[in-house]
């Protein structure tokens, strides 16, 4: 998701989207264990998107 579309959700919204990535940040790390992750470059991208996440709801505090 782009930085726009994250700063027009609200706090609420931002802490939902935070914990569905890191259920996906946590089934991501699953399939690297057991060898079934075909893109690993998704690992990285969902990182990223939890930084981003994470500086938004700093800010808006």
């Amino acid at each position: 998701m782009e930085l726009k579309e994250l700063k027009a959700k609200s706090a609420a919204e931002l802490q939902a989207h935070l914990t569905e990535l890191h259920k996906e940040q946590f089934s991501f790390r699953m399939q690297k264990a057991t060898g079934q992750l075909a893109k690993t470059h998704d690992i990285r991208r969902v990182r990223r998107e939890i930084a981003r996440v994470n500086m938004l709801l700093g800010q808006k505090k």
